[in-house]
């Protein structure tokens, strides 16, 4: 593969993090694998009150996006029969709905073919798998039939004495050191790990803009501190995931690009974790169940979710 227009800090990166061939010339899920039946069952046995907290955003037309991804639109919903007796006139009537939405639009995560570079996916696979018609043909957001596992919020905000942290914040190895020491527990293989900016606090204040740029986010430095620690998927409470604008100017997406093509690890944007922020704050309790599975979208390269944190 020759190396494609992108700095040398990302190809150093990059040689280090790679996972393709790990789990097999045919694997399609990336670092889910981590996620192993004991892994499951210690992520069980952190439930301890059964309180469930919700961390979606709720799909509505006037949600999240603001225009800036071309494509990614807000849900909107359309009635498609009301009350209608649709076995004649006097038996029970059915009401029925459809929606038109981009699968990235609100709370989703990326599948690993959400991104390429140099015409290469996941796994050495070439980019152009990805068809008009048939979406992705490898790794789509349907091969992971299911996705639970231990869950660590990774409070970044609150491990710097901040509500939120600004825009041109880029979150390092340094500050998810410190929000693993706030939380008391070490990320270990086959976390899923939830890290908070508090930017999700601007979007649900009003200020739908302020939210979406400048952003903050993951640092082109963090792929490596999740590849050591073997996480088995990452999200986060922010629209692009990763800093933006970008740490090195022309350097777009590097983060998307290590996590997803080189490391296989999933990735998620615009969780809510302003609650699960503050209980975890109550309770000193940071780890949790954690159900995040995917709708299976065939040949889709992301899906929304509706995650649930269980302490």
């Amino acid at each position: 593969m020759s190396p494609p227009a992108l700095h040398p800090a990302f190809h150093d990166i990059a040689r280090r993090v790679n996972n393709w061939g790990r789990w097999g010339a045919d694997d399609e899920i990336g670092t889910l694998n981590l996620i192993t039946d004991d892994v499951v069952r210690e992520a069980a046995a952190t439930v301890r009150t059964g309180r469930r907290i919700p961390l979606a955003l709720p799909l509505k037309q006037d949600g999240v996006q603001t225009g800036m991804i071309p494509g990614r639109v807000n849900p909107l919903h359309t009635m498609v029969q009301i009350n209608q007796e649709i076995f004649g006139a006097g038996t029970v009537a059915t009401s029925d709905d459809a929606v038109t939405m981009g699968l990235q639009a609100a709370t989703h995560w990326d599948a690993l073919t959400h991104v390429s570079h140099s015409g290469k996916l996941y796994n050495g696979r070439p980019a152009d798998s990805i068809t008009a018609h048939g979406g992705a043909e490898f790794s789509g957001i349907d091969k992971p039939r299911h996705l639970v596992s231990r869950g660590v919020l990774l409070d970044v905000a609150r491990a710097r004495g901040r509500d939120s942290l600004d825009g041109g914040h880029a979150v390092t190895p340094e500050d998810l050191d410190a929000a693993e020491e706030l939380a008391g527990t070490r990320v270990r293989s086959g976390d899923i790990v939830l890290v908070r900016t508090g930017q999700m606090r601007v979007y649900l204040a009003g200020d739908k803009h302020a939210y979406a740029y400048p952003s903050p986010g993951l640092s082109l430095r963090t792929p490596e501190w999740f590849h050591a620690r073997d996480v088995a998927a990452v999200a986060n409470d922010t629209l692009t995931f990763e800093i933006f604008p970008p740490e090195i100017e022309d350097l777009w997406l590097p983060v998307h690009a290590l996590d997803l093509v080189e490391m296989g690890m999933l990735q998620g944007q615009n969780w809510n974790l302003e609650e699960l922020s503050t209980t975890c704050g109550e309770t000193g309790r940071y780890a949790f169940l954690l159900s995040a599975t995917p709708e299976p979208f065939i040949g889709g390269t992301g899906s929304p979710v509706a995650p649930v944190a269980i302490l």
